[in-house]
C-alpha cells in the first residue's frame, strides 16, 4: 500500500513538475528563438494561406523536452534521497534518453533547415539511418540488461504470442521507426501532433498503471512527465501557434510514443490509439502510389485526396484549424478507451 502511494506521488509529480518547467520555460525561449530568427519556411506544396505562418519560431519541442527531462531527473534525485521507487524511475529515464536521441536527429535536421537554410534538411536516408540505429540501440541495451519481452499482445482476444528474439528485434525497430515518422507527418498543424499525443499519453499512464505492479514499471511516470510538457506547450502551440515544435519535438513524440508501447508489449495497441498517426501515414503512401500508378497508365497522375497527410485533405475542404485538431483528438481519445478495454 505504502508502495502505492509513492507511486501516486511519484506520477502526479511528474505531472506537474513537467508542466511547470514547460510552462514557465516557454515565454523566455520563444522571444529567444525570435532573436535568432530561428523561424519556420513553409513549403510552398502546402496548402497557400500556410504562408502566413513563415517566421514562426521553430525547434519548440526544446521546451518539452527539457520539461519532461527536468521532471524524470527530480524524481530519480527525490527517489535516491529518499530510497524509494528508484528502479521504476530509472526505467522512466532510460525511456527519457532513447526518446531524447530521436529529439537529437530532429534538432539536427531542423538546425539544417533553420540556420543551415537548407529547406529539406537532414535527407529521408540520413533521418532513416540514424533512426534506425537509435531503434537498435535501445532494444539492444533492453536486451543485454535483461529487460526485453519478446512478448506481443494481440487486443480484443487478449492473446500473447512470444517470438524469437532474432524476429523481435527487427520488428520492435520496424515498430518504433514507422511510428517516428507517422507521428512526425502529423505534426502538420497547430496543435495537432501535441493535442493527439497528449491523450495517447495519457493512455499509456493510466493503462501502465491499473494494468501493471508499480514498482514494475516506470511507463507511467514518464507517461505523465510527457503530458504535463505537452499540456504545457499547448499553451503556445494551440492555433494561431506562437512556436511550432519542429522535428525536434516530433521525433522525440515519436520515440516516447512507441517506446512506451513496445515496453508494456502493446506494439500492436498503437495502430488504434495513434490511429491517427498511421492515418496521416496511409494517406500519404496511398496518393503516392495511386498518383504513380495513375501516371504510368493514364500519362497522368490523378490524386485520391486533395492533399496529403489527411489533415491538409480536410483543410481543403474547408475544414478549420481548430475544427480537426478537435476532431483528431476526440477520435484518438474514444479509440484509447477502447483499447483500454479491448
Amino acid at each position: 500500500m505504502d508502495n502505492i502511494v509513492e507511486f501516486i506521488k511519484a506520477t502526479l509529480f511528474s505531472l506537474v513538475f513537467a508542466f511547470a518547467v514547460t510552462a514557465l520555460l516557454g515565454p523566455a525561449f520563444i522571444k529567444w528563438l525570435h532573436r535568432l530568427k530561428y523561424g519556420q519556411e513553409i513549403r510552398e506544396e502546402g496548402p497557400a494561406w500556410h504562408q502566413k505562418k513563415s517566421g514562426t519560431p521553430t525547434m519548440g519541442g526544446i521546451m518539452f523536452i527539457a520539461g519532461i527531462g527536468a521532471a524524470v531527473a527530480a524524481g530519480i534525485i527525490i527517489s535516491a534521497v529518499r530510497d524509494a521507487l528508484t528502479p521504476t524511475l530509472m526505467k522512466a529515464a532510460v525511456l527519457f534518453l532513447v526518446s531524447l536521441g530521436f529529439g537529437v536527429i530532429g534538432f539536427v535536421d531542423d538546425y539544417i533547415k533553420v540556420v543551415k537554410k537548407r529547406n529539406l534538411g537532414l535527407t529521408a536516408i540520413q533521418k532513416f539511418v540514424l533512426q534506425l540505429i537509435f531503434a537498435a540501440v535501445y532494444v539492444i541495451v533492453m536486451y543485454f540488461m535483461g529487460l526485453l519481452e519478446t512478448d506481443i499482445v494481440i487486443p480484443f482476444i487478449k492473446y500473447t504470442v512470444t517470438i524469437p528474439i532474432w524476429l523481435y528485434i527487427p520488428f520492435v525497430m520496424f515498430v518504433v521507426v514507422g511510428t517516428v515518422n507517422a507521428v512526425n507527418l502529423t505534426d502538420g498543424l497547430d496543435g495537432l501532433a501535441s493535442s493527439v499525443t497528449a491523450v495517447v499519453g495519457l493512455f499509456f499512464a493510466v493503462y501502465s498503471f491499473f494494468r501493471f505492479e508499480p514498482a514494475e514499471t516506470g511507463v507511467s511516470v514518464y507517461a505523465m512527465a510527457l503530458v504535463g510538457g505537452l499540456l504545457a506547450f499547448l499553451i503556445f502551440n494551440k492555433y494561431p501557434a506562437k512556436v511550432f515544435m519542429g522535428d525536434t519535438g516530433s521525433l522525440f513524440l515519436g520515440g516516447a510514443v512507441s517506446l512506451m508501447a513496445v515496453d508494456l508489449n502493446m506494439h500492436i495497441y498503437l495502430i488504434l490509439v495513434g490511429f491517427v498517426y498511421f492515418a496521416e501515414t496511409l494517406s500519404v503512401i496511398l496518393q503516392t502510389t495511386y498518383f504513380k500508378y495513375t501516371k504510368k497508365k493514364y500519362g497522368e497522375g490523378r490524386r485520391i485526396f486533395k492533399m496529403t497527410p489527411i489533415h491538409h485533405h480536410f483543410e481543403m475542404m474547408k475544414w478549420k484549424e481548430t475544427k480537426i485538431v478537435t476532431v483528431f483528438t476526440l477520435v484518438t481519445l474514444c479509440l484509447c478507451v477502447i483499447s483500454y478495454f479491448a
